[in-house]
């Protein structure tokens, strides 16, 4: 750690110098560390052997070909750290050393958390020996080790050209990048240990993920300004590509040895320990230390020992994870318990560097970059008098698929609206998107505004005329702001006030300064579901990189985010000339066309598709293409390549979900199927731009057969036991510490579902059912596959049960008790799985509540409203009617604490609000859904039934006369001290409209009875209307006589007390 206190620079290995860069208070930074493109540009050209330019930055020559990767010998693991330590340091980077204490990634060694807070600049690089015991796999998997080499580079502030530096450094590697598939591929990457975030990519190359690329926004839970870029290498497995090898075992780590006779026992023994022998008490006693520790250092002010110590937890949270005792609801606990002392860490750091006046200096902030006025000007000198096309082509970093299509959309609209606003006559509008760029194409936009006649507002008429009535010099100026003549003014009233008006014409500005003046706004409208920081304050999906503006052949200057419009656009990242220029808007579609980039959606995914079922055909196949895939794929890539891909025919022996779960999920592609829709050996991935389809081919089959061995190792794990054993295991995996174990609320779960079955009203015959699912419930957990690949809970309860002779039923209750897992998912079908699904939300609904963990305004760690969505969604959409309050209760009695009733009400109260949600985003009315759950959130099917049928009939017109009819006698009693229990004195009756509303009232409440649908009420309700106009028309209720007076009070008390139990019509709008 004493690296922190004195930054060391260790020299490159080439080119060699005898001078050191020292970061030192008060020197101006080095060019190296200021500028490393320029910096590169003059000292590095030697090993660049593709300069491929992607940003708006200043680049080399675009016309200059991609050069040839120099032909050497394959390098070493030692060579390829050298090679990228020289890199790195040419382009101005320190070249550090690693943690000395075990880190689960580079971000977590302080030079990575500690550097990227606060204003100081810091590039460096270093290789990073990263531990992360729950990939232990003995040295068996050929991608997966507990042990592995990650290269780390932190660029702060961002260069501005941060990706084309990194397809550099792959070119330096050696890899030709023509060849391969490289692609930046989202990830909104969060540690949820040290309170960071940011957004980027993983970078794939032939399928496989090589590198991780990330914008920190944030970390120790502080915005970060300047934004720092990270660039972390997966050595291992650009070793194993570079050298051709298909195990990390076979690596060349040196001349002479490989990295399997270096490491492998270190493998075996090291995931022995973490998977078997770790004693889980000790572990959780050195977290426990550890913690206590980096407290007591903060409280002394050391912020890097108690980071030191925030280190050591996390290895010991990662070791106790890895044996399988941290449960998903734990878990946030540990994170929270981190995640406030990174935060401590890293404002404690902060502090201290600001007490040394910050020794590297300080970054700048970036000078906002204006739009000159002569580029204006002289654009306006050249504009057509003739229509002309427009497009405007933003250039970004590589955005999200689904970014992709929002944004395209929405720009258009802005557009849209823009032209309309500025009344720009145009023609067709139409909107593109790729990865990579958001294009708006206009045809025949005029060059000028419409003339328009408008109303202007003067000066009140009191202050335009004197007492004379002639005009005041307010009326003259008036006049002048408007060049119109004194005379031609009116008057009129506007309130209470009266003004002068005049009808002047608007003058035609061309099109150019408009679209000039208002582009940048219309951008900055743009909205995405996570945005990013990375040269300003501006904020948007991925950085953008370059603006073509173009009305006909005249650029339209504007600046945003820093970027100058222009007429450059930028092709394939691996194309020999990566700048393209568009002479004008109208050759813009066959410049991207000749560039080989499909800017439209539809064309992407109909080539996608075509080429897909013609290559599963070719294996007498069928493309099994999911339309949520396809949309993705699609925008993943500018030029889609479909390439069929091979693996083993034995690996069809797993179970089919795993294997497409694993296509689909981890690695994008398509399967294939017979006509029987069983898997075939292949698969069908989508590469992006001109490839050398052999290679890639080769690539992703490698990276399939490396997961789908990953996949075998842990199936042929869990297959070794029956499914029924692994519910002992269960006590081993930690559900929440006030809590108990998963096994505890496995049993919680079998003392809930007998009474849970007879409270849904479910056949005697489903209890046996019921209970012998409940006793299998949840025990995939503790299996190989779930732990590994999570989103296969329930779906491996299924398989293995099944496999060891369970029935059908109690296999697809097993599935079901997750049900529904998302957004959208599917819903638990069969009794036995609803009794599961439901009762397993109740139970973890009500223990989180009773142990304090329930969720604020901004933060829900335990995912309570998704849990208590889910629940709702369950009742409602299967129509199960279920007391909520009692079995919440329910719930209450089986939890290992005692539950108070505010506890349950409060859960209660959650539950309500979520059932809320639901109905109102199923477009019921506001109003009309508070008007329901205030009298039947305790039933939440009979709540959403009542909601739509009134949401139905409150269009209607018996519906409004009914709630007015109601509202009368409510209004009348309302804040009168009537007694609600007094019965209605018949002898009092002093008029025939008093005793016929009482004689339908009684009539209207017999015919009534608990869980009265609203339509019926409604209906029924319909006999009071006549008899109660007749009463309101003839009777007065306020008369002196207090006998009369409070019989006719306790007449309207019990007819506005009818709906009770139905809906708080009070709520309704009109009432």
């Amino acid at each position: 750690m004493a690296i922190l206190a004195l930054p060391l620079v260790i020299s490159a290995l080439k080119p060699h110098t005898s001078r050191l860069f020292l970061l030192r208070a008060g020197a101006p930074n080095p060019s190296r560390l200021c500028n490393p493109l320029g910096y590169y540009q003059r000292h590095f050209t030697k090993t660049s052997v593709s300069a491929i330019s992607t940003s708006a930055v200043p680049q080399q020559s675009s016309t200059d070909p991609v050069t040839e990767p120099k032909k050497a010998s394959v390098l070493t693991f030692q060579q390829a750290i050298q090679r990228l330590q020289e890199y790195w340091a040419s382009v101005g980077c320190a070249i550090m050393q690693c943690s000395n204490t075990e880190v689960g990634a580079g971000t977590m060694n302080p030079l990575t958390f500690l550097r990227v807070l606060g204003p100081e600049p810091w590039n460096v690089a270093y290789a990073e020996p990263s531990i992360r015991p729950d990939d232990s796999r003995y040295g068996e998997n050929p991608n997966r080790l507990q042990r592995h080499t990650q290269f780390q580079v932190i660029l702060k502030p961002d260069p501005g050209n941060s990706q084309d530096l990194f397809i550099r450094s792959l070119s330096a590697l050696g890899i030709d990048v023509r060849s391969h598939d490289i692609r930046f591929v989202e990830d909104n990457w969060e540690s949820p240990v040290l309170g960071a975030w940011g957004l980027g990519w993983e970078i794939w190359m032939d399928g496989m993920e090589i590198t991780q690329f990330t914008y920190f926004q944030q970390a120790g839970s502080l915005q970060l300004s300047p934004i720092s870029v990270e660039i972390t290498y997966g050595l291992e497995r650009i070793l194993m590509l570079l050298q051709g090898v298909d195990h990390f075992k076979k690596i060349q780590y040196a001349d002479g040895i490989t990295y399997g006779e270096l490491f492998l026992e270190n493998e075996k023994e090291m995931s022995a320990y973490y998977l078997e022998h770790a004693g889980v008490h000790n572990v959780q006693k050195q977290f426990d230390l550890s913690e206590e520790e980096a407290r007591s250092l903060l409280a002394s002010g050391l912020a890097i020992p108690a980071y030191d110590q925030l280190l050591k937890t996390s290895h010991a949270f990662n070791i106790l994870d890895s044996r399988g005792f941290v449960g998903v609801t734990e878990r946030a606990r540990y994170f929270g318990r981190m995640r406030g002392l990174a935060r401590q860490c890293a404002q404690l750091w902060l502090k201290t560097r600001e007490s040394l006046g910050y020794p590297l200096g300080v970054v700048s902030e970036t000078a906002n970059l204006v739009c000159p006025k002569e580029l204006v000007e002289a654009a306006i000198k050249k504009v057509h008098d003739n229509a002309r096309s427009f497009v405007l082509e933003i250039g970004i970093e590589e955005m999200p698929p689904q970014d992709v299509v929002d944004a395209s959309q929405q720009l258009k609209d802005l557009v849209v609206q823009l032209l309309a606003k500025q009344r720009l006559g145009h023609g067709e509008v139409q909107g593109f998107g790729t990865p990579r760029r958001l294009v708006v194409c206009v045809e025949n936009l005029c060059t000028k505004q419409l003339e328009n006649e408008v109303e202007v507002r003067g000066p009140p008429v009191s202050k335009a005329f004197d007492d004379q009535g002639n005009p005041t010099k307010a009326a003259e100026g008036f006049c002048r702001r408007y060049s119109v003549p004194l005379n031609s003014f009116y008057r009129k009233t506007d309130g209470k006030t009266e003004y002068i008006y005049a009808r002047v014409i608007e003058s035609a500005r061309l099109a150019l300064e408009v679209l000039s003046e208002d582009l940048p706004n219309a951008i900055s409208r743009i909205s995405f579901p996570k945005s990013m920081r990375w040269n300003s304050q501006v904020m948007f999906s991925r950085p953008i990189r370059w603006i073509l503006a173009l009305h006909g052949d005249v650029v339209v200057p504007f600046t945003f985010a820093q970027v100058l419009s222009g007429n450059l656009s930028y092709g394939l990242r691996n194309t020999p000339s990566a700048t393209v220029m568009v002479e004008s808007a109208e050759s813009y579609a066959g410049v991207m066309s000749n560039a080989g980039i499909n800017i439209e959606m539809e064309e992407r995914k109909k080539k996608v598709v075509e080429y897909s079922n013609a290559l599963a055909r070719s294996v007498n196949g069928q493309a099994f293409i999911q339309e949520g895939l396809l949309n993705e794929v699609v925008n993943l890539v500018e030029a889609p390549v479909p390439v069929l891909g091979e693996f083993k025919r034995s690996f069809l022996e797993l179970p089919s979900d795993l294997l497409t779960m694993v296509m689909q999920k981890h690695q994008k592609y398509f399967s294939v199927r017979d006509e029987n829709g069983r898997l075939l050996p292949y698969f069908i991935a989508v590469a992006n731009g001109s490839i050398d389809e052999i290679v890639v081919r080769k690539g992703n089959e490698a990276v399939l057969r490396a997961r789908y061995e990953d996949a075998k190792f842990f199936y042929e794990m869990d297959t070794r036991k029956r499914f029924s054993e692994f519910k002992s295991q269960l006590k081993g995996i930690l559900f929440h510490e006030k809590l108990g174990t998963m096994l505890e609320k496995v049993l919680r779960l079998e003392n809930m579902v007998d009474k849970l079955t007879l409270a849904l009203g479910m056949d005697d015959s489903m209890n046996k059912i019921v209970q012998h699912a409940a006793s299998l419930a949840m025990s995939d957990l503790a299996t190989a596959v779930v732990t590994e690949f999570t989103s296969l809970s329930g779906v491996m309860a299924r398989h293995y049960a099944l496999r060891d002779g369970h029935s059908e039923q109690v296999a697809e209750a097993l599935f079901e008790i997750t049900l529904p897992r998302f957004s959208g998912d599917i819903l638990p079908k069969t009794d036995a799985g609803i009794v599961l699904s439901i009762a397993d939300r109740l139970d973890s609904l009500v223990g989180l509540f009773a142990a304090g963990c329930q969720p604020s305004s901004t933060n829900d760690p335990f995912g309570l409203r998704r849990i208590s969505y889910g629940l709702v969604q369950v009742l409602v959409e299967e129509d199960k009617y279920l007391d909520l309050q009692k079995a919440l209760e329910l719930a209450a009695d089986v939890q290992p604490m005692k539950v108070d009733a505010t506890t349950v009400n409060d859960a209660h109260q959650f539950v309500t609000r979520r059932l809320e949600q639901y109905l109102v985003d199923k477009g019921i009315n506001a109003e009309v859904v508070r008007s329901v759950l205030a009298e039947r959130a305790n039933f939440p099917c009979l709540a959403a039934r009542t909601a739509y049928k009134m949401e139905a009939l409150s269009k209607g017109e018996l519906f409004p006369k009914v709630v007015e009819a109601y509202s009368r006698p409510t209004r009348i009693v309302r804040g009168k001290d009537v007694d609600p229990h007094i019965e209605v004195d018949e002898a009092a009756f002093e008029t025939n409209e008093e005793k016929v509303l009482w004689s339908s009232f009684l009539s209207v409440r017999n015919k009534m009875c608990h869980g009265i649908e609203v339509d019926e009420f409604v209906e029924i309700s319909s006999q009071l209307l006549q008899p109660l106009d007749d009463f309101f028309n003839h009777v007065f209720v306020m008369v002196e006589d207090e006998r009369i007076r409070k019989n006719r009070l306790a007449l309207l008390k019990k007819i506005a007390d009818l709906p009770r139990g139905v809906a708080d019509l009070t709520i309704l709008p009109g009432f």
